[in-house]
């Protein structure tokens, strides 16, 4: 049975909410870029790469720019939802597609700030950037959607779709 904060997530995400028996599925789903671009962003803080962070940059762009050719759902669709009865990602709704601008505004400027030899700045990005993704990843809250909604003025939906909150109203 799913609990409310994947029924959230999805919601957040800006899809419908599927049957009860589906959430915690399509949100493992969803929560698969995030995986993978927590894993490269722990790895470029840890060794301090920009390379890292231009390509995450590029990726994450690119996903937000060109949704139907995202590859992190690409592969994702390739691989993982091959399994009988896992849920095929499309192409992402605005509040996805803004927060994979947001982590692309990050990276962008955590790649920059090593360029620069500007570590403190971009230690500090990266652990704004590594707090974000274990947010979503752990606790299914995307600060992304979050302030997508906000900024659109929408913010009892906003507030309806933390994790923590019990029951939601679609909009």
């Amino acid at each position: 049975m799913a609990g409310p904060a994947d029924r959230n997530f999805i919601l957040s995400q800006g899809l419908e909410a599927p049957e009860a028996a589906s959430c915690s599925p399509v949100s493992s789903s969803l929560r698969f870029q995030p995986r993978v671009v927590g894993t490269l962003t722990l790895a470029g803080t840890i060794l301090q790469t920009p390379a890292i962070f231009v390509f995450l940059a590029v990726v994450l762009w690119w996903s937000a720019l060109v949704p139907r050719w995202n590859p992190f759902d690409h592969t994702f669709n390739a691989t993982l939802g091959r399994r009988p009865g896992a849920p095929k990602l499309g192409p992402a709704a605005a509040p996805r597609r803004f927060s994979q601008g947001m982590a692309a505004t990050f990276a962008t400027g955590i790649a920059s700030s090593l360029l620069a030899g500007w570590h403190v700045t971009a230690w500090t990005l990266e652990g704004f950037m590594l707090a974000a993704v274990t947010a979503l990843v752990v606790g299914r809250l995307c600060f992304g959607s979050f302030i997508y909604y906000t900024l659109k003025g929408q913010v009892a939906f906003a507030v309806r779709t933390l994790p923590w909150v019990r029951a939601v109203k679609t909009r």
